[in-house]
């Protein structure tokens, strides 16, 4: 018995899976940690606790099995920073996760700069990205010394889980970072001295596939190899087997990001997508177009836990079914901004088409179309922005299970939607990247070969009118509440 563990150190809780060689059931651990919300628009994370939760259900997936893993991937929740000394191993305050909207005035006053930015990083100037968050860090207190170090989730969790002796990172985490430099592939220092970040206190970047180091920390069993890491949505692309130019995914979590394969040329930059650094192997970088919506998961979170109309977010599906439609009703989700293609952290959400009539069934629904409407906006950007068409969508994460939420998304697409048996495609990822590395599996085929489909969502063609026309009617609310956006009859 062959198998890898991933860690998936995601924005709400880590968890630890078994994927095994012979395609047998996964064996798992999950932890939620503490989410931190100290003002309007801020969101943070104690790095410490996310560290403790992963020795965790490390040690509680190592011990379920019975036997030691031959690899430990890395998976986690991009462009959330943590600052800390690597001397003492101390957190230098929370950490600023990628849904915090603290840096928006810097991003704007950093225009001048944004075509140099989006020519060397191939991102946007928006406080999604982790390096205004590590200038703001530094404006703000965290000392300049030698031993400062900088990093994302993944980078923490390496740096404890080799007991501090591997500093580093994969490409895809840096490409995050509004740092990295996707074409030279090395840190930018022009960007760096705009921001006064050291570059000192940045990790050294690696391949995604590859060996990074080794357990050696108390607690857990010691001499694993860490062989593979990714960032969430790139680790999800990889255990879709998006391979080919042309092939994408979408995955629906606390946001949905949709992820295309750009093949190993990077293409130019445009105004709507993220270019973004996929993976590296053997030190060739495969790239992504990418679309980033920040609100599709949290929205139904809002209704459970704002509002208090569903008692678990898995009840939207079935409260959502009791109406056939959503009665005029129209969410707009931007409770933290809009992500791609709009890019404005200033808008915010709204529900508009309310009447006499409205229930919250007819609200769960508009959320539901909300998910699909964003995706359809992203999708149709994407192929308009490179001219590459998408024949299918794969999906996973938690909302992929739900049957209603895929219909639509395939009727709004148009093309088929492909669900597979294992929806928790980021963890299979990061355990694919970290068994290649190690001879768990030989090649790209063999891991295409893991891959299985569930379910096929086919678009009703007859219903392609009404698909448009409740389309129509979303971006009507969203010109309501962005500028970027305008009236469909404009």
């Amino acid at each position: 018995m062959t198998y890898v563990v991933a860690i998936d150190a995601g924005t709400t809780g880590v968890r630890s899976r078994a994927v095994f060689d012979d395609g047998r059931e996964a064996v798992s651990s999950y932890l939620e940690f503490t989410q931190h919300f100290p003002a309007p628009g801020l969101v943070e994370h104690d790095a410490d606790e996310i560290w403790s939760a992963t020795k965790k259900t490390l040690a509680d997936v190592v011990d379920k099995v019975g036997s030691l893993p031959a690899a430990i991937g890395i998976t986690n929740q991009r462009e959330t920073v943590v600052a800390w000394d690597r001397a003492t191993g101390t957190t230098l305050g929370r950490a600023i996760v990628w849904q915090d909207r603290r840096t928006s005035q810097r991003c704007a006053e950093l225009a001048p700069h944004l075509d140099l930015i989006r020519a060397t990083t191939g991102l946007v100037l928006d406080p999604y990205f982790s390096g205004t968050k590590i200038e703001w860090m530094l404006v703000n207190g965290v000392p300049r010394t030698q031993t400062l170090a900088f990093g994302t989730i993944d980078t923490w969790l390496l740096w404890n889980l080799t007991g501090g002796a591997v500093f580093a990172t994969d490409e895809s985490n840096a490409s995050r970072t509004l740092l990295w430099d996707i074409r030279r592939h090395e840190w930018s220092t022009e960007i760096c001295r705009i921001l006064d970040i050291p570059v000192a206190s940045l990790p050294t970047v690696r391949n995604s596939s590859g060996r990074f180091g080794t357990t050696a920390t108390a607690g857990l069993p010691t001499g694993i190899p860490i062989s593979g890491i990714a960032g969430d949505q790139q680790a999800a692309l990889f255990g879709q087997a998006c391979f080919a130019e042309g092939d994408a995914k979408n995955t629906y979590g606390t946001g949905s990001f949709v992820l295309m394969n750009a093949g190993t040329t990077c293409p130019p930059p445009t105004e709507e997508m993220l270019t973004t650094v996929a993976w590296r192997l053997g030190g060739v970088t495969t790239y992504a177009v990418e679309g980033s919506i920040f609100v599709t998961g949290a929205a139904v979170q809002w209704l459970r836990d704002g509002l208090g109309i569903i008692s678990e977010s898995r009840d939207i599906e079935e409260l959502a079914g009791r109406v056939t439609d959503s009665g005029g009703v129209v969410f707009v989700p931007a409770l933290t901004g809009l992500g791609s293609p709009w890019w404005d952290p200033d808008a915010r959400g709204a529900v508009f088409g309310i009447t006499r009539g409205t229930t919250a069934a007819h609200l769960a629904l508009a959320t539901l179309e909300a998910t699909a409407f964003q995706t359809r906006d992203v999708v149709d950007a994407m192929v308009a922005a490179t001219g590459i068409p998408i024949r299918s969508l794969r999906v996973d994460g938690g909302a992929a299970g739900n049957d209603r939420l895929m219909q639509i998304q395939a009727d709004q697409l148009g093309i088929d939607v492909e669900r597979p048996v294992d929806r928790e495609t980021t963890a299979v990822g990061a355990a694919l990247l970290a068994g290649l590395a190690e001879g768990v599996w030989s090649s790209l085929d063999a891991v295409a070969a893991t891959r299985t489909i569930d379910r096929r969502f086919v678009p009703n063609t007859e219903l392609k009118i009404f698909a448009d026309i409740a389309h129509a009617q979303w971006r009507a609310g969203l010109a309501r509440v962005t500028k970027k956006v305008s009236l469909p009859h404009q």
